[in-house]
């Protein structure tokens, strides 16, 4: 039994530490929700990644190829009398338009149809910030919002009742920091629910007739009705205060007001709001007058709710007409409602910009230096570009316009309709996903209008960006059955001219590219399929190449340097470093980009020949884990973490939250929060953990223990250093990461660095030397040998190691793994 399916099946009341999506995912499961279907975009994908995909025999449940084709499938389960979720980000929901505003109104008997409909409001991960609560108002689409992570899990219960209820799609719209933070969960009791009656199918229609017929009915029976449950509704809650001054507010704000009133303001009155659609104004307006001074609005996106209290003729302070707050923080809430950050302030220093890298190895980096130095020398005007990892060519000088997924294609379309005389100075470019996903529809237009051109499809077989799901283009779809769709075999049927081109190839890269854009000029319209798997799914084995320079032919020209795998040493001579896959077995790029010939694959290392690793010492099979009581635990404990995306920073929180766990705090509180997207492609990362007397995933500045830094360039990152209380530890590793294209003789110096940090308790480790010296080639376990030094540090050296050692058990049980954490760890111990 896999450890979703016990969540599944689990006795209720029985409590977990689960990321929010993996919560909810549990929740639909135990609410007895039939069928689940999406499209991955962050942050919703683990709902069906990680989560739904793990108990395919108690939910019938798989990856759609777009948002608009999920959403369809929902739909028809519902006809089927099933109960179906639909999992998207706020860009999908768009996508699926047509689909969503045409079922909105529907109001014959059916399945319960549930939308969820992830929020990234910073935005860490999408492409725009616009709030999609008007939309819903104008479909009268009811809309939760959960607040905590346990709500998060209760949600699809909640929601499939309202659907069937009112005959309705309802919305359930988490914050992006929800489903991406871990909190403690109860197991909701275990739920089983027979189809539900359908009405004839003939009556599911949207002809006219029935378009009108629908509304009609839905502004006489469901509004009301949904008006008079959410008036009612336990779940928006007033908090009582001594009634001077009040908050109204809603999802994840309600937390982080939760901490407020705990550090600052026990006597504040909140009116959390569980349902933003429709909004229980009678309450609102009950709550307004109950407030003697100022009632303010702290609420995610633009002014939804503020601007309904104004105009229900209700005096409410919040956001600016054109404020750039689009999402809340506990320290932006304290400074809102008048309250000084407790920490003292600090000298600034610039921070290494990160733009998000394509990852070591990567099958489309050849492509990119190839069209990058096609453009320096004006053979490529423009670049139309797309959404995925293909966006990342961008840093590359690679990419121009990214807009939607799809559009590359119809935007060059119009560019060159336009300008003709660019046609053959002109790229579009996508990945396989997204060609697969709108893309395809562009292609046959450009057949379709005869115009000529070039289009580019980066197939690396997976949908990389979002984690790896499987796609059309995939070996194998979410069941595990092989995957019949042939991707050349349906562009060629849509009428291009077709290549096949390998992404390790250079040459072959350059030359198709070439002949496709030359081809353009005589009015040939061709796509090239560049083909190399993304390397996340290569197998491990393929990882052992090696790579050797001859120091005689080496000029030290640079012109290998084009991956964050390798960099030159103080001669400007390269050496690979840990980040280094050596291309999954593949030919090098770096090997063909030196003009000398210079570098060379290293046979005798690549075979293992040379590889010396140390013996590491066994590592228990049992460990015994003494029980603490409440006098021997802290009663709050916090830490903040940065690094850089690669380093394993989402590991510390897990490991953390077993630790905590296991140490007893699962009768408080336990919560982590953790960066996700394009900061996994080596931007900059940060991740939070707290437990105890706890409410937030987020921190009001001076109040964390400790803070980690995995790469001691990015302790200069905003606001990190203001996390930390006056007597709390740094804990910074000598990793240094310089990134891609950027001079090494700008990164701070090590003075610079000291300087910042002077007047701080500060502790430096070599972590990655350790790694490397255990053996562990690409130092990932880094972030072990640091939990171990942080296990000696107070506060958290209340905790005996027998439960630090447990809680990694538990996060990686694996022997070989094991084995190799367990020495990291005792090694870290060492180094302070």
């Amino acid at each position: 039994m896999n450890p979703i399916e016990k969540l599944c099946r689990d006795e209720a009341g029985n409590s977990a530490v689960l990321q929010g999506n993996i919560a909810f995912a549990v929740g639909c499961v135990r609410a007895g929700i039939h069928a689940a279907d999406g499209y991955p975009g962050t942050p919703s994908s683990e709902v069906i990644d990680k989560g739904l995909s793990q108990v395919q025999d108690m939910i019938t449940v798989g990856w759609s190829v777009s948002e608009a084709v999920a959403a369809g499938v929902g739909h028809g389960h519902s006809l089927a009398g099933r109960d179906c979720v639909v999992t998207m980000k706020i860009p999908g929901l768009y996508q699926a338009g047509d689909i969503f505003t045409s079922v909105a109104t529907y109001t014959a008997d059916r399945g319960g149809l549930i939308f969820y409909v992830a929020a990234d409001y910073t935005p860490s991960s999408t492409q725009h910030v616009i709030d999609p609560r008007y939309l819903y108002k104008s479909c009268f689409v009811p809309v939760f919002e959960p607040r905590t992570h346990q709500e998060l899990h209760e949600s699809a219960l909640v929601a499939v009742e309202i659907a069937r209820r009112f005959n309705t799609p309802v919305v359930i719209q988490p914050s992006g920091v929800l489903c991406h933070s871990e909190g403690l969960v109860r197991m909701m009791p275990v739920t089983s629910r027979e189809p539900a009656p359908v009405s004839p199918l003939r009556l599911q229609n949207s002809l006219p007739v029935f378009a009108r017929a629908n509304y009609d009915k839905v502004m006489a029976e469901r509004m009301p009705g949904l008006l008079e449950m959410v008036e009612q509704s336990p779940l928006n809650v007033h908090i009582k205060g001594s009634g001077k001054r009040g908050v109204i507010t809603h999802g994840i704000n309600s937390m982080y007001m939760d901490e407020y009133r705990a550090l600052f303001d026990n006597d504040i009155d909140i009116l959390s709001l569980g349902f933003t659609n429709p909004l229980p104004m009678e309450k609102i307006r009950n709550f307004c007058e109950s407030i003697e001074g100022e009632v303010f609005v702290i609420e995610d996106g633009y002014r939804f709710i503020q601007e309904a209290c104004g105009a229900a003729g209700l005096k409410v302070t919040g956001k600016e007409e054109y404020s750039n707050v689009t999402e809340w923080t506990p320290a932006s809430i304290a400074a809102f409602l008048g309250q000084q950050a407790a920490a003292a302030p600090r000298p600034q220093a610039a921070p290494v910009p990160r733009p998000p890298m394509i990852c070591a190895g990567c099958p489309y980096r050849l492509f990119g230096e190839v069209v990058a130095r096609m453009k320096r020398k004006g053979e490529i005007e423009a670049v139309f570009g797309d959404i995925g990892c293909n966006t990342l060519l961008y840093f590359l000088g690679a990419l121009d316009t990214g807009l939607a997924m799809g559009a590359s294609e119809s935007k060059r379309t119009g560019y060159v309709l336009s300008k003709p005389e660019s046609v053959s100075k002109c790229i579009s470019l996508l990945g396989d996903g997204t060609e697969c996903h709108s893309g395809m529809d562009a292609t046959r237009n450009a057949v379709f209008r005869n115009v000529a051109g070039v289009k580019v499809v980066l197939d690396n077989e997976w949908t990389a960006m979002t984690g790896g799901q499987p796609g059309p283009t995939s070996p194998v779809n979410l069941a595990g059955d092989p995957t019949r769709f042939d991707l050349v075999a349906s562009l060629k049927a849509q009428g291009a001219e077709v290549a096949l081109i390998d992404a390790y190839d250079m040459k072959s890269v350059r030359k198709g590219l070439r002949a496709a854009l030359k081809a353009a000029e005589d009015g040939t319209f061709t796509t090239l399929v560049i083909r190399g798997t993304c390397i996340r799914k290569v197998p491990a084995a393929d990882y052992g190449q090696k790579l050797v320079v001859d120091t005689e032919k080496c000029v030290q020209c640079g012109a290998c340097n084009i991956c964050s795998g390798i960099q030159p040493d103080e001669n400007g001579v390269p050496f690979w470093n840990n980040l280094c896959t050596g291309c999954v077995s593949k030919t090098p790029a770096c090997l063909q980009m030196c003009p000398k010939g210079a570098i060379a694959v290293d046979t005798e290392c690549s075979t293992g020949a040379c590889a010396e690793k140390p013996v590491l010492p066994e590592a228990p099979e049992h460990i015994d884990v003494p029980v603490l009581t409440d006098a021997q635990r802290p009663a709050r404990l916090s830490l903040g973490i940065r690094g850089v995306g690669g380093q394993g920073n989402l590991f510390f929180g897990k490991a953390l939250a077993q630790m905590a766990f296991i140490a007893g705090y699962g009768e408080k509180n336990i919560l982590k929060g953790e960066t996700h997207g394009m900061a996994q492609m080596g931007g900059p990362v940060i991740s939070t953990f707290a437990c105890g007397d706890v409410h937030s995933t987020q921190f009001v500045p001076g109040t964390a223990d400790a803070l980690i830094v995995m790469e001691q360039s990015e302790v200069l990152r905003p606001g990190f250093l203001d996390m930390l209380r006056p007597e709390g530890t740094v804990l910074l590793a000598e990793t240094v990461i310089v990134p891609q294209g950027f001079d090494p003789e700008k990164y701070p110096t090590r003075q610079a660095i000291d300087e910042l940090l002077s007047g701080c308790n500060v502790v430096r480790i070599d972590v990655l030397k350790m790694a490397l010296a255990l053996g562990d080639e690409r130092g990932r376990c880094a972030n072990v040998v640091m939990l171990g030094a942080l296990s000696r540090l107070s506060p958290f050296d209340a905790f005996p190691v027998e439960v630090w050692l447990q809680a990694l058990k538990k996060v990686s049980p694996r022997p070989a793994v094991w084995t190799l954490n367990h020495a990291a760890f005792l090694q870290g111990r060492t180094l302070v």
